[in-house]
């Protein structure tokens, strides 16, 4: 009985998407609410915890002295590791990482890499001996769909918070981590010809694929990431990067801007 009323309910998602209407009433192009809050660990150099609709994403960051890679002997170290912790969702399994884990955790990273928000350069403390390792490290607490966003979002509001601890390891005075840019991913989910931003858990269940799209502040791309099988068109591509531009910048301007 349990699987005749899923796939009703997924019948009955799918005939209003293609319809133009969302099963919580919001536009194609609207967010659920959105809450964010930083400074949230106390034991992190900085932290952030987002609340998009009922998904909750908890982001911390650590930073250790280490030595650098022999082909960037004079810049700090980025790792990115994202947790589907059991909690989050029936479908979460203690263990390993997950595919789609990894999956996840490499599109916020690429975002923050080629975007260049962080002056890595900044982050070296001795020329080819040691410089300070980043380690970004994002827990999903609850996963009501679109734990990319969310992710996103989070990462980059708890590095814009963190602190340098170089008066714990003898280096000098506490500074603010050196911050250039501001990535914002925004998810497109498409049903038939239609782009809809940021799908819940209930239509990415019925979604055909989706796009991720992770913007500068002047628009460019700094990262891209399509999941499912159905191809996107040429054009489909060029609507959803405008959208993810759009509803980037406005997320920038809500929730990034009054941190710096």
């Amino acid at each position: 009985m349990s699987e005749v009323i899923a796939t009703l309910k997924k019948d009955y998602i799918y005939n209003l998407m293609i319809k133009g209407k969302r099963q919580d009433g919001r536009g194609f192009k609207n967010f659920r609410d959105i809450k964010l809050e930083t400074n949230v660990i106390s034991k992190a150099e900085g932290s952030a915890k987002v609340t998009l609709g009922a998904t909750q994403v908890l982001v911390g960051v650590k930073l250790q002295p280490g030595t650098p890679f022999q082909d960037s002997h004079d810049e700090g170290v980025i790792i990115t590791n994202l947790e589907l912790n059991p909690i989050a969702s029936p479908e979460f399994e203690p263990g390993p990482p997950r595919e789609e884990a990894i999956e996840m955790a490499r599109v916020v990273d690429r975002g923050i890499r080629e975007s260049g928000a962080i002056d890595i350069k900044k982050l070296c403390i001795s020329v080819g001996e040691s410089v300070w390792i980043i380690y970004i490290d994002i827990h999903v607490l609850n996963d009501n769909g679109n734990v990319i966003d969310a992710s996103c979002l989070a990462a980059i509001a708890a590095l814009m918070t963190t602190i340098v601890p170089n008066e714990q390891h003898g280096i000098g005075a506490d500074v603010p981590l050196a911050m250039k840019e501001m990535p914002v991913g925004v998810t497109l989910a498409k049903i038939g010809s239609k782009l809809m931003v940021d799908p819940s858990r209930d239509e990415e269940a019925v979604c055909e694929t989706k796009l991720t799209v992770v913007s500068s502040s002047d628009g460019s791309v700094a990262g891209m990431q399509k999941m499912g099988s159905v191809p996107f068109t040429e054009a489909e591509v060029l609507e959803a990067i405008d959208i993810a531009c759009e509803k980037a910048a406005e997320l920038r301007k809500l929730y990034l801007e009054e941190l710096v």
